[in-house]
């Protein structure tokens, strides 16, 4: 009898050592506890060496958010910030008056609205879910196809855009300018008070800079506190940078490469087809491309992909576990140079559904207490 209970545990131990190297490419086995210790242990270079392809460009690890970064052209200040608070809240930005920035964006909400597409002017449907504005300034580009450089020319586009705020930026200025309750705003963020299309797009963007995730567990975490994760966010983690390939794409301590990748849901030729960066660039490697989503406070940030084609995280995990869709063009679509190619990068992963809880215990290790801005309490008269 005790050699049967002996030869049991051992096979138990031998199983569990054996799934957690699977995790890995360096042929080391490991135990939970070794994990743990390893990636709070504060030195990132003791790290199990990640799962990354040798086309992915710019790679950085996972890490802890850096100070907010703000361009020369547009510093920070105070009194800048809270004028781009009280424009980004402003519905009279919008031609009906109805529809301002946090009408895509509530602070409530995650900072994007709960919706698969958002509505717009006379309730009009969009075509693209609206992706939370927390963290954004840590992004290099912006909206899920690229349009805009920088978040002061982001600002710009909802206004104008007729499915949107459907206003004319002119008249949106005029609008501003008729409001005496604005200038002494526009007088201690710029100097003067005269108000402008660049000094809206600088105010609104200082305020958007300022939208930034609290410390997540896993951010204690990785900076030592060991009790932070659980075992199964632990396995989730090296899941993560392993064997589950997130890190191709969602790697830097925004959880987001910053570049385009085609994930299969172009909808090509199809109800709903959407090309996706293509349509700024015209380059057919572009087809079907979005930009990678920052995965922090993914968990309050749903429903989820560029359409909202998901409201639950999992639905997510499980088509990325069958590596995606990937379909081959048929009949006249061989010689089609628009035919959308998934990306490389996605593969199936045959992950077991103890692995796939793992991987989702761990998304939860990177939704902090979200940051929730109070809106103001009068706007200008």
């Amino acid at each position: 009898m005790k050699k049967i209970i002996g030869l049991t545990f051992l096979s138990f131990l031998f199983v569990g050592l054996v799934s957690l190297q699977n995790h890995t490419d360096d042929e080391k086995y490991y135990s939970i506890s070794e994990l743990k210790k390893i990636y709070s242990g504060g030195d990132m270079t003791k790290w199990p060496k990640a799962n990354v392809d040798s086309t992915v460009i710019n790679f950085q690890d996972l890490g802890v958010l850096p100070k907010v970064p703000f361009p020369a052209e547009n510093p920070y200040s105070e009194a800048k910030r809270e004028l781009g608070k009280v424009l980004f809240f402003d519905p009279r930005l919008s031609k009906s008056g109805q529809i301002s920035c946090a009408s895509c964006h509530d602070p409530e909400l995650g900072w994007g609205d709960g919706k698969r597409v958002s509505h717009g002017h006379d309730r009009t449907p969009g075509s693209r879910n609206s992706k939370p504005i927390i963290n954004v300034a840590y992004s290099t580009i912006f909206f899920w196809d690229g349009r805009a450089a920088s978040l002061e020319e982001q600002a710009k586009f909802p206004i104008v855009d007729t499915k949107e705020m459907n206003n004319h930026m002119d008249i949106a200025v005029k609008t501003i300018k008729k409001i005496k309750g604005y200038q002494p705003l526009f007088k201690e963020a710029f100097g003067d008070e005269k108000v402008t299309e660049e000094k809206i797009f600088k105010a609104i963007a200082t305020f958007e800079r300022t939208v930034v995730s609290r410390k997540s567990r896993f951010d204690k975490f990785i900076e030592g506190d060991s009790t932070q994760l659980s075992n199964k966010e632990v396995e989730g983690l090296h899941l993560f940078r392993t064997k589950a390939r997130c890190i191709n794409c969602h790697n830097s301590a925004l959880f987001s490469d910053n570049q385009f990748h085609n994930a299969g849901l172009t909808y090509y030729g199809r109800k709903y087809e959407d090309l996706g960066r293509y349509n700024i660039t015209k380059n057919a490697e572009d087809v079907g491309k979005f930009r990678t989503p920052s995965l922090r406070e993914i968990m309050k940030t749903g429903p989820y992909m560029h359409n909202g084609l998901f409201p639950e995280i999992r639905g997510v995990l499980n088509l990325y576990n069958m590596g995606m869709p990937n379909l081959k063009p048929k009949g006249e679509q061989v010689n089609d140079k628009l035919f959308p190619k998934t990306s490389p990068l996605l593969q199936k992963l045959d992950l077991n559904k103890g692995e796939l809880d793992a991987l989702e215990a761990f998304l939860g290790s990177i939704t902090s207490v979200i940051y929730r801005e109070p809106a103001p309490e009068k706007l200008p008269q």
